[in-house]
């Protein structure tokens, strides 16, 4: 069995994915695909893992598991999502790294699904937009806690997914940019439900309309109605010249409320994490979508 899991990140639109996901669940049902709604199994893997903490998951677990997700269902294919798979958001930066217990807990995935192929689905964020609202729900905001020693400039994704591969080897890793996603939202989508580029899925401009005005959603919607036969790649470009007149500022915009974080520091460490992609894109068993 293939089991996809979609693990946030946090505050990277990570409900709004799995809705999306959730209106082709008929549809992606008849090829052997599940989509178990997240209700019915996000508890049960969050005490799982937690339990495994203190000792190894039993042999029964992964059935268990399955009992509960699929309901009896036959499947080749389930997608889970949780942005909480990683710890939640409170706990999501320690000592100055993001997510230091995905590692540990995607080693334990594994041992309970040792014979599935297990994948993960992750959207990163650039921390100068991240670490404020992490920081603003953080269970312990102290500097030591929170930073560790370490600053800003120090916080890289390519950590946390070095060690999620040193650890789970075997479980390869796709991600993307959470500021790439209104263009490549319906990849996304058929990357994680394992279907080909040019079948048809509902939703793909779900995020879209969520932050293009709405007369700007009926010329996009028009505009591709009257060019069918595009490519995914001549979609993008249209999809980013009516966001360049059409996006709501207000969805788009971010207010950066974290002490000591100025211009000049957010453009460092935005150059850093277009640095940190690029390193992303070299570590084995990750695969990057992009644009």
């Amino acid at each position: 069995m293939q089991l996809i899991l979609h693990t946030g990140a946090h505050y990277t639109e990570q409900d709004r994915l799995i809705k999306s996901l959730l209106r082709n669940a008929s549809q992606f049902r008849d090829r052997g695909v599940m989509i178990p709604s997240p209700g019915t199994y996000r508890k049960l893997v969050r005490d799982t893992l937690n339990a495994m903490h203190r000792a190894p998951a039993g042999p029964e677990a992964r059935e268990v598991l399955l009992d509960v997700i699929l309901d009896d269902d036959a499947a080749e294919r389930v997608i889970l999502s949780d942005p909480n798979f990683f710890r939640t958001a409170g706990t999501a930066m320690r000592q100055g790294m993001l997510y230091p217990d995905a590692a540990a807990r995607m080693r334990n995935m594994s041992e309970i699904f040792p014979d599935d192929e297990v994948e993960i689905f992750l959207a990163i964020r650039n921390p100068a937009a991240l670490l404020p609202v992490l920081h603003s729900v953080a269970l312990e905001k102290s500097d030591t806690a929170f930073w560790g020693g370490r600053g800003p400039l120090d916080v890289k994704w390519s950590d946390t997914l070095t060690a999620i591969r040193q650890a789970a080897p075997d479980v390869p890793i796709t991600v993307w940019c959470n500021e790439d996603m209104p263009l490549i939202w319906s990849q996304i989508i058929r990357e994680m439900a394992g279907v080909e580029h040019h079948e048809k899925i509902i939703g793909g401009f779900d995020l879209l309309a969520a932050i293009m005005s709405k007369e700007g959603m009926q010329r996009f919607r028009a505009y591709i109605d009257n060019h069918p036969g595009m490519s995914e790649m001549q979609k993008r470009r249209v999809i980013s010249a009516f966001l360049d007149k059409f996006a709501l500022e207000e969805e788009i915009e971010e207010e950066l409320d974290m002490p000591g974080w100025t211009d000049e520091l957010v453009e460092q460490m935005t150059d850093i994490y277009d640095e940190d992609v690029e390193v992303i894109q070299r570590i084995p068993g990750v695969t990057v979508v992009a644009p």
